[in-house]
């Protein structure tokens, strides 16, 4: 008797049989974003670099995104899979105002949502290769700062960093929290949470290789969300003479 000789695709297959493809490994990428609370609002960041490997391929890509007037989200990451996230948050947002009930997404609603999606795609083995922040004001006008990973894992804090950040830029923005505040947001002002959120973005600019002079910044307050930019950072490389084998 022959043997039973049984055959498996490489690839899952759909119903007609055609070959379906996930993202294994992010192509165009983006860097760290960073975002702190203050009293009354929170500032976001991100530069508006995309990388295809180590190459510089796009200059004034805005990975920051405006829900409606009391959240924004940035995110690093595949900007691929970000922009195919974006696409359905514009759906539920415009669901919202065809409801015309006076009601909109808030950004711990948002983030919920976003934790819920990616740890949904990871478990199918299908994962968005993205980390977000979501930040803005509640209904109670409480600041708001949001994580979450690619593989689902998501908290609250008052001041975060994805990517090369979270070693760069933490240090920074914790020691205007930390020490300057004493650890209450309450303490820090809005022109205290600019010039740290500027601080970092010098110091991930100088020592991330694929981070970018040129970025975004997103101030969310009462009066509701500006995001300002491309904004230039003012850099001093005068000290790179004195570096050994610098020509």
């Amino acid at each position: 008797m022959d043997s039973l000789k049984v055959q498996f695709p490489n690839n899952p297959t759909d119903v007609h049989g055609e070959c379906r493809n996930h993202t294994m490994t992010p192509i165009c990428t983006g860097t760290s974003v960073i975002g702190i609370k203050y009293r009354g609002g929170v500032v976001l960041a991100a530069d508006t670099l995309v990388s295809y490997g180590s190459l510089a391929k796009y200059m004034d890509f805005e990975r920051m995104f405006k829900v409606n007037q009391s959240t924004v989200m940035c995110c690093s990451g595949d900007m691929a899979d970000f922009q195919f996230l974006k696409h359905h948050i514009e759906e539920l947002t415009h669901q919202d105002s065809l409801l015309s009930d006076g009601f909109r997404l808030s950004p711990h609603a948002l983030h919920s949502w976003i934790t819920r999606v990616l740890y949904n795609r990871r478990s199918r083995l299908q994962p968005l290769w993205n980390t977000y922040l979501v930040g803005g004001l509640e209904a109670n006008g409480e600041p708001f700062i949001g994580y979450c990973s690619m593989l689902g894992v998501s908290f609250t804090e008052n001041y975060v960093a994805t990517g090369f950040g979270a070693y760069l830029a933490m240090p920074i923005l914790r020691e205007c929290l930390e020490i300057k505040a004493g650890g209450d947001p309450n303490n820090i002002t809005e022109e205290d949470a600019i010039s740290t959120i500027t601080s970092a973005m010098k110091q991930l600019y100088f020592r991330d290789c694929r981070a970018f002079d040129t970025y975004q910044m997103a101030v969310v307050n009462k009066e509701g969300i500006q995001i300002s930019g491309p904004l230039r950072l003012k850099c001093d490389w005068s000290i790179a003479e004195y570096v050994k084998g610098y020509d």
